[in-house]
Parts: C-alpha cells; structure tokens; sequence
C-alpha cells in the first residue's frame, strides 16, 4: 500500500513552523506590516495573539496526537482560511500588498489543514497512530 509520504507529526510540525513564524511576525512587527500593507494594526496584532493558543495545540498534536486534538487542528486552520476571506470582503481595505499577504497565508494555511488531512487519512490506513 502506497502510504501518504507524512506522518501527522511531521504535518503538525509543518504546521507549527510556519504558524509560529507567521505569529512571531504579527506581534513583534505589526506596525511595519499594517504600514506595508495597509491592514489595520490592531487587526495584525490581534491575529498574532489568537495564534497564541493554537499554536500550543498543534504543538501538543506534534508531540502526541490524538485523533480530536488532529480534527480540531485540521477546522480551526479551515476557520481561519474562511476568516481570512470574509475579513478581505467585507471588513479590510489594504492595499494590494495586504490583499497579497492575507491570500497568500490563507492559501497556506489551507495547504497545511490539507497535509494534515492526507496524513490523517494516510495513518489510518496504513495503521499507524490512529489504527
């Protein structure tokens, strides 16, 4: 059986990488992000903070997985996909740089809750942590 190439450690890690990055930038450099793209500041330092919390279960879901800590995961990064969209729509007027930005980390937050997705899937079959 061809197995999925990533374990859903190594998609929540992916996942924890690039989240802690992304949180480390909004809180430490929200005034020069808002000022490059034209989003609000408060809004940029808040997404930050949230990012706080989730990336301690990703963490935990790294370290030791569990099959509802890996589906809330998988539906808070779909929510924040939603979110990101909506926000763009009806709630920001950035600039082209900060549409940019904001598309760019939603598409990339999708990739991760589909990585973890296939992983999920992948260990299922091949018997692995949630045989």
């Amino acid at each position: 059986m061809i197995r999925f190439p990533l374990t859903i450690r190594q998609a929540m890690t992916l996942d924890f990488v690039g989240t802690g990055a992304t949180a480390v930038l909004a809180i430490a450099a929200a005034g020069f992000t808002a000022g490059l793209t034209g989003l609000p500041e408060p809004l940029v330092r808040g997404a930050g903070l949230v990012l706080v919390p989730f990336l301690a279960l990703v963490l935990a879901m790294a370290v030791r997985p569990k099959r509802g800590g890996v589906i809330a995961v998988i539906a808070l990064n779909i929510a924040w996909v939603i979110a990101s969209i909506v926000t763009l729509a009806l709630f920001v007027s950035p600039n082209a740089l900060g549409y940019a930005f904001v598309i760019v980390q939603a598409l990339a937050v999708g990739v991760f809750a589909e990585l973890q997705i296939l992983a999920l899937r992948g260990e299922a079959k091949a018997g692995g942590v949630f045989a």
